[in-house]
């Protein structure tokens, strides 16, 4: 009989995570090797998702919380590389300039950071850090839905809509983190590590995964459409 515990669920994920690269390197076939570059960003996201549940899963970087808490640093190295690099794909998809993106992009991980922190102290300083880190995710939601859709809104349909796909995707979902850090016992221990790891699990895979296949699908529509340099990589503009 299998033991159904959080090892499992992080064996699981690294497996969800492994068979999304796999599947998503497929892309690299599909699209024009003037693509590739860009694409190669959803596919380190898979990637280094596959290492992070691999090492989780062998019991690798656990730590203590001062709450007595289990925590799990892998998991907030993983975000703290990938969800920025979601956010710089989906700004340069809008066509936004560097600045913005350069801001987004440290926002998001300055929201991983100070969740962390927040996992890691004890009351007052976990609702203070917790309260810092939403209000940087704040940051990232209005420069995503405000200012780089003013970018996105002058270019081509297939592009502003793939744009408004992918933002409205991530944001949804990551809304749900927060919710389930105040839940685990990184918050106020509603829901126990074991429960908590397999509600992350599940939504990391389809966060990554579903990410990266809605850009391979938005991608190949753009080349169909002859809609070139989608991402704006290149450009010069501020």
């Amino acid at each position: 009989m299998i033991d159904i515990d959080i090892t499992l669920w992080f064996t699981l994920g690294t497996l969800g995570m492994a068979l999304g690269s796999v599947g998503l390197a497929y892309g690299f076939v599909t699209l024009s090797s003037d693509r590739h570059r860009e694409y190669a960003d959803v596919v380190v996201v898979t990637l280094i998702a596959t290492v992070a549940y691999g090492l989780m899963a062998l019991g690798i970087g656990e730590i203590t919380t001062a709450s007595g808490a289990e925590l799990f640093v892998p998991r907030y190295v993983d975000w703290l590389l990938t969800t920025p690099l979601h956010v710089v794909f989906i700004a340069l998809i809008a066509g936004a300039g560097r600045r913005l993106i350069a801001k987004a992009a440290a926002l998001q991980a300055a929201t991983i950071v100070l969740g962390f922190l927040g996992a890691v102290f004890a009351t007052p300083l976990k609702e203070l850090f917790f309260i810092a880190g939403s209000l940087a995710f704040v940051g990232v939601v209005y420069l995503l839905v405000i200012e780089a859709a003013k970018d996105a809104a002058e270019r081509d349909d297939v592009t502003a809509g793939l744009y408004r796909k992918l933002r409205n995707f991530v944001i949804v979902l990551w809304l749900v983190y927060p919710i389930i850090w105040l839940l685990a016992p990184t918050g106020y221990g509603f829901m126990d590590n074991e429960t908590a790891s397999l509600v992350i699990t599940y939504i990391d895979v389809v966060a990554k995964v579903g990410f990266g296949l809605i850009a391979l699908n938005g991608l190949g529509t753009l080349e169909t459409f002859d809609v070139a340099d989608a991402t704006g990589y290149g450009s010069g503009d501020d």
